[in-house]
């Protein structure tokens, strides 16, 4: 496992409070009015333990210098990489 994902999976872990285990790499690329919006590639997890959702998307972007997680729990809307990272710019996260 990357140090990438084993980061993500760890910021999974502690904002969910469940045990995630990685799934697959997907490459996403969410645009708006012609122009990307975000570009990048979104992690699954599948989830263990967390009551309401059985997979969890996360990408992480640097602020500051500093890596900043973000993680969406497939609930609907939300069912798939590219539905987590529209869910994720409409709630204001990167």
């Amino acid at each position: 496992m990357s140090p990438r994902i084993a980061q993500l999976k760890e910021a999974v872990e502690t904002m969910h409070k469940c045990t995630a285990r990685h799934v697959e790499s997907k490459p996403v690329v969410e645009m708006f009015q012609g122009k990307v919006a975000w570009e990048g590639v979104v992690e699954a997890f599948e989830l263990t333990g967390h009551p309401h959702a059985k997979r969890c998307y996360a990408w992480s972007f640097l602020d500051k210098g500093e890596p900043q997680y973000v993680t969406v729990l497939e609930r609907p809307p939300v069912d798939s990489a590219q539905t987590a990272v529209q869910a994720a710019i409409a709630a204001g996260g990167r």
